[in-house]
C-alpha cells in the first residue's frame, strides 16, 4: 500500500486546501457546521463527523480520530475537545448554532484553522487504510479490479486528490448502514464501475464519471424525506473538480 499512495508533505497539504474549498469554501467559519437534518456537526477541513453523546447514525464517525491523530502529532487540542471524550457538547443543531460565538467554539475554529497540515495527513491516513477495507468488504470476484482501479487512479497527483477527497466525502462504501436499497455510494462502488486500463488523465477522467453515475443512483434511491436532490448538483460539481487539473 506505501507504494500506491506516496505524496509528500506539501503534496498532502495541497489536498488538504483543495478539499477544504470543497466543504467549507476555503472560510474559517466554514469549519465549525451543522447541517440542517442531520444529527451531528460537520467539523473541519473534512468536515469530520462528531455525533453527540448517546447519539448515532447510518455515517461513519471521524472527528474522535482526528483529534487523536493531533494529539498524537503534538497539537494542543481544544478544551471542547478535551473535555468532551464521549461526545459532541452540542445536542442539537439549534445548540450548536446558539453556541457559535462562545469562547468553546471560537477556539475550536481557530485549532481547526491552524492544523490545516495535520487533517490533510489523516485524510491521506484514511485513505491509506481504505484499500484493505475496501478489499475485505468486496466480492472475490471484485477485488482485482478494485485493487487495479484503485492503482490507476493513485498513479498521479490529481488522482490522489480524488480518492483522498471522496473517501472523505462518502467513505469507503463497506459500510452495510450506508446503503439505500442495498445499493452503496462510496469508494468502493466507484472503483467497482470502473474497467479501464490507461493511467493518469484516463484514470482520473473514468474515476470522475464512475462518481458522477454512483451518486446520481444514491439520489434515485435515497428516502424522499431526505430529500436529497437537493445536495446533486454541488456533489457533481465536486466530481467534475477530479478530472481537472
Amino acid at each position: 500500500m506505501a507504494e500506491t499512495v506516496n505524496l509528500s508533505r506539501a503534496e498532502a497539504l495541497r489536498i488538504g486546501k483543495k478539499i477544504w474549498q470543497n466543504e467549507c469554501a476555503g472560510t474559517i467559519a466554514g469549519l465549525t457546521s451543522w447541517n440542517t437534518g442531520e444529527n451531528f456537526a460537520s467539523l473541519g477541513i473534512g468536515h469530520f463527523i462528531w455525533y453527540p453523546k448517546g447519539v448515532r447514525g447510518p455515517f461513519k464517525e471521524s472527528f474522535p480520530q482526528l483529534v487523536s491523530s493531533a494529539s498524537a502529532r503534538g497539537a494542543k487540542l481544544p478544551q471542547v475537545a478535551r473535555a468532551n471524550p464521549d461526545g459532541c457538547p452540542w445536542k442539537t443543531r439549534a445548540e450548536f448554532l446558539a453556541a457559535s460565538e462562545s469562547p468553546e467554539m471560537k477556539e475550536l475554529r481557530q485549532f481547526l484553522a491552524d492544523t490545516v497540515d495535520l487533517q490533510a495527513q489523516f485524510l491521506v491516513q484514511r485513505l491509506q487504510q481504505a484499500l484493505p477495507e475496501m478489499l475485505s468488504g468486496a466480492a472475490a470476484a471484485d477485488r482485482e479490479n478494485v485493487q487495479r482501479q484503485f492503482g490507476r487512479v493513485a498513479s498521479t497527483a490529481q488522482g490522489c486528490y480524488a480518492l483522498v477527497d471522496y473517501v472523505n466525502f462518502k467513505g469507503e462504501g463497506v459500510l452495510e448502514s450506508e446503503r439505500y436499497r442495498g445499493q452503496g455510494w462510496g469508494l468502493l462502488q466507484v472503483l467497482q464501475g470502473m474497467s479501464g486500463t490507461g493511467n493518469g488523465a484516463a484514470a482520473a477522467k473514468e474515476f470522475a464519471a464512475s462518481a458522477r453515475k454512483v451518486l446520481t443512483q444514491r439520489v434515485e434511491n435515497s428516502p424522499p424525506e431526505r430529500q436529497e436532490s437537493r445536495w446533486l448538483a454541488g456533489w457533481l460539481k465536486r466530481v467534475n473538480t477530479y478530472s481537472q487539473s
